[in-house]
């Protein structure tokens, strides 16, 4: 038997076996869950019963079929593997049949999984600053130390890094670069004050122009234009399903919150330009538009709706969302999970990598604080917010950066109250369960004062 059929059959007894454990452990997760359920059910409770949204099951194994398809995809010399920026240009790798991992991603897990304090640490002792972004020294520290919740990522033939999200990704890039001994292509994003330069789009396009021969190159297969150009139209057709999902939280009361939002944009970030996205995102809007029909509340008695600005808290997503219920305050927006669903004001159908440029040049954190009050302006108005919490993100200074100015101006100028909540998306060290809750408390009080 030839060496390649050879290896795609141990492939795929390989991928079915691990795709029947996923199976299994999440089953059993969920037999777990009902379990501990039950035993709880003697306990007196005043809280109304929330509905879960049933195609997290769905996703957690889209997700999880798509790591195994990634680690079986490590042994085959005829497939690719390349980590890329979660802002990068994923429908590039797509077109070229390569196996995109976003080290982003495994941090969050890590973050979720509460081990970002020991990887961090990690990172640390190697002399990296406790000042530097949480997901970089998580996923530095994992690679060293070998602590994952899924076993690590699987090795990189190649890297890409867009700089649109902020500017330590690059450093990252570069370390990662160093330590797997393996190509990095760079693609940079100048930052937009206001609106986006066309010249800025053209020296984003001639970037992406190159990157789809240097993935030729690697792969030593060109990307076929008719190939690429059907996976940009999958990856436009799964935004606008993402962007259609988020605008169904407009209703009153809300099918479901931000928290939700930030774990149900997985998808999005990871498979944009698949098919399988675009189903996902079909089944995600189904369920929801049926919950507002049915009148199913994400907050049960929702009173109060609320805006999100940067990166999901990971390991408090529970604690946020039980606290901001207990006062009704349902978080319906977020400029996290709306980033990716940004689409430029540019667009010509005639030109798909120019237009895909203007995307790349990114929306709300590649933007000047001008445009950044707009956008939440604009939000609140939409989705008729009574204020709005803002996440400052001692990993996140792209993010965060200007957060108080916002601020200042979202309340003198636009009557909007907001609260600042200092913490990090994944160090659990940079976080207080009391001190948040009692500054929840006080801005609650200031919220129902003005919504009266």
């Amino acid at each position: 038997m030839p060496s390649r059929i050879r290896t795609k059959l141990v492939g795929k007894v390989k991928e079915t076996v691990l795709i029947g454990l996923l199976r299994a452990t999440l089953a059993k997760n969920k037999w777990d869950q009902k379990l501990k359920k039950a035993l709880k059910k003697g306990g007196k409770t005043n809280s109304v019963k929330r509905i879960p949204i049933k195609s997290a099951y769905k996703m957690k194994m889209l997700m999880g079929r798509y790591y195994v398809k990634a680690r079986v995809a490590q042994n085959d010399p005829n497939k690719k593997i390349a980590w890329i920026t979660s802002g990068g240009p994923v429908e590039i790798l797509h077109a070229a049949g390569v196996t995109p991992i976003y080290p982003e991603n495994h941090a969050a897990m890590i973050g979720t999984m509460r081990m970002a304090d020991d990887t961090c640490g990690v990172a640390e002792n190697r002399g990296y600053s406790r000042d530097l972004c949480s997901y970089a020294r998580s996923d530095l520290g994992s690679i060293w130390s070998g602590k994952s919740p899924i076993g690590g990522s699987p090795r990189p033939d190649f890297l890409v890094c867009c700089n649109n999200i902020c500017g330590t990704v690059t450093k990252w890039y570069q370390q990662l670069q160093r330590m797997f001994d393996v190509p990095l292509i760079v693609i940079d994003a100048p930052f937009q004050y206001a609106e986006d330069r066309p010249e800025a789009i053209d020296y984003v396009k001639a970037q992406l122009q190159d990157m789809m021969d240097q993935v030729g190159q690697i792969t030593g297969k060109k990307i076929p234009w008719e190939t690429f150009e059907a996976t940009v139209r999958r990856s436009e057709e799964a935004i606008k399903l993402w962007k259609a999902v988020q605008d169904l939280l407009v209703h009153h009361p809300a099918p479901m919150n931000s928290f939700d939002t930030f774990i149900h944009l997985a998808p999005i970030v990871t498979l944009r330009g698949t098919q399988e996205c675009i189903d996902y995102y079909k089944g995600l809007y189904s369920e929801i538009e049926q919950r507002v029909r049915n009148g199913v509340a994400a907050v049960p008695g929702e009173q109060y709706r609320l805006g999100w600005d940067n990166l999901a808290i990971w390991y408090k997503i529970q604690f946020l969302a039980k606290k901001f219920g207990e006062h009704k305050a349902a978080l319906v927006v977020s400029t996290y999970a709306e980033s990716f669903c940004y689409q430029a004001p540019y667009r010509d159908e005639s030109d798909i990598l120019r237009s895909m440029a203007a995307n790349y040049i990114a929306g709300y954190i590649n933007h000047g604080l001008d445009y950044r009050e707009k956008e939440l302006l604009d939000m609140a108005r939409k989705f008729h917010l009574n204020g709005f919490v803002m996440h400052s993100n001692r990993s996140c200074r792209a993010y965060s950066l200007g957060q108080y100015e916002l601020a200042k101006r979202l309340d003198e100028k636009h009557g909007l109250p907001t609260i600042m909540i200092e913490g990090d998306q994944s160090d659990t060290r940079a976080w207080s369960d009391e001190q948040v809750a009692t500054r929840i408390d006080a801005f609650m009080e200031i919220i129902v004062a003005r919504a009266t």
